[in-house]
């Protein structure tokens, strides 16, 4: 009687509140007792039961009253026998980091191996990376255009198809959609999605346990091999061996092999030149970072999928708030989603401003002189190159990227930078610094450059 009454209570509370908060909430309490008067309903853990108890009790006493239950109180308690699902089938959820401790939310699509070398740690495609949930921009158009061609027709079209840019731009959605478009197009298709650090730990176990042949079958019986991040395979000589080995039968066979990097091919350090030049065989695409419309069309979208409508001057300023990695900017939407259903609010630009505006991951004490000396390591020359009279192109590019950085980063004016730099006429860095501007949107290795050094100052 307890659990049909509860499960009426819960089909009505889903109608009424979003899906996010009935997954977060609600979908994983039970009624533990109803005696005397008094309804105690059991929660898996302090934070649903703190939520309920503060936002949704009246909303729970007006559905018990509609099916006749009206108890003087209602109690939350926390009950050991309620375990959060491993696997939830739903999608993904707003959670605080204490949450997400409690709650693990997976949506993965794990193909078995058809060999006997099996690992519990070995990922399969995401379900929820697909193109429909691809925000399309000016800097990965290109990109994107391919991978339909890839999945419409893989091993044909761009084969290998390496896509290369910095982090959180979106290459691993973008290479796994394709995954999931063709296991659409194919349900038998045999899709190998999988990391460079992966491959290589499996790698690893196969010669230890002497799995080698095991190995191999799996990663060539493949339709389509999927690798992430294949900057890590440098300087792992069998490692590469292997893979070449694989990537050959693989694309013998007109098979699909699509690769992703921070870096392209010929910029990855270590990396055999045989592997080099076959990466060149088909398509190699330069993702670039999202340009202010699109970083706005994806925070629209993903408030949409959580059933919020952003009012436009918080979408505005998460959009400028981060400019180059959508992980951080879904990540900081999730933390003012959460921040306001906690307590009741809707998002608006001033708790925006006073919940993000302080907590910027780019420190303000960054010197010049952390720049510069950056600068020099980045592109492997001595700090008093860039600060002497050499007029060496491979000294006077690092630079000018540097003056660029010292612009962007620190707001210094031309004569500062000229200063910082050992140079008398600031007009040098008024050209320096409108030089490397220009490059930026059209020089990969340049842009690649400027991104990295940046990265590393604020790790």
């Amino acid at each position: 009687m307890q659990d049909s009454l509860w499960q009426a209570v819960l089909g009505e509370i889903e109608l009424t509140v979003s899906r996010a908060s009935f997954v977060t909430w609600f979908k994983n309490t039970r009624l533990i007792r109803h005696k005397d008067n008094i309804l105690v309903i059991g929660v898996p853990n302090v934070f649903i039961k703190q939520q309920l108890e503060r936002k949704y009790n009246q909303l729970i006493a007006e559905v018990l009253a509609k099916n006749g239950v009206t108890p003087e109180r209602i109690e939350y308690k926390i009950h050991s026998s309620i375990t959060l699902p491993k696997r939830i089938e739903d999608e993904p959820v707003i959670l605080s980091r204490e949450q997400t401790e409690q709650i693990t939310t997976t949506t993965t699509l794990n193909r078995p191996a058809p060999t006997g070398l099996t690992h519990k740690y070995r990922l399969g495609l995401n379900e929820k990376y697909t193109f429909d949930s691809f925000i399309v921009g000016s800097g990965n158009e290109l990109a994107y255009a391919a991978c339909q061609a890839v999945a419409h027709s893989p091993g044909t079209k761009y084969n290998p198809l390496f896509l290369y840019g910095g982090v959180g731009i979106g290459k691993t959605h973008l290479i796994q959609a394709v995954g999931n478009a063709v296991v659409a197009n194919n349900p038998s298709a045999h899709i190998v999605y999988v990391s460079t650090e992966q491959f290589v730990q499996e790698f690893l176990d196969a010669i230890r346990f002497k799995k080698n042949t095991d190995f191999a079958g799996y990663y060539r019986s493949a339709d389509v091999l999927i690798i992430d991040d294949v900057q890590f395979i440098a300087g792992k000589e069998k490692t590469q061996e292997e893979f070449f080995h694989t990537f050959n039968a693989l694309h013998q066979a007109n098979k699909q092999v699509i690769i992703s990097s921070d870096k392209p091919p010929k910029d990855i350090p270590t990396l055999e030149d045989r592997l080099r030049s076959r990466f060149a065989w088909g398509m190699s695409i330069d993702m670039q970072n999202p340009d202010f419309e699109t970083r706005c069309a994806i925070v629209q979208t993903k408030a949409s999928s959580h059933n919020i409508v952003l009012p436009p001057p918080v979408v505005e300023y998460l959009a400028n708030h981060i400019q180059t990695n959508i992980r951080e900017l879904e990540g900081a939407l999730n933390q003012l989603l959460a921040f306001c259903e906690m307590r009741g609010l809707e998002p608006d630009l001033s708790i925006t401003t006073s919940l993000l505006g302080s907590s910027k991951s780019r420190p303000k004490h960054i010197s010049a002189k952390q720049i510069i000396e950056r600068t020099a390591k980045h592109f492997q020359i001595p700090m008093e190159d860039i600060l002497g009279p050499k007029r060496d192109k491979d000294i006077v590019v690092p630079r000018q990227v540097a003056m660029y950085i010292l612009r962007s980063e620190l707001h210094l004016s031309f004569p500062k930078i000229a200063r910082e730099l050992g140079r008398k006429d600031h007009t040098t860095a008024i050209h320096s610094v409108e030089k490397i501007e220009k490059e930026v949107g059209f020089d990969a290795d340049i842009r690649a450059a400027v991104t990295e050094i940046k990265e590393r100052l604020y790790a």
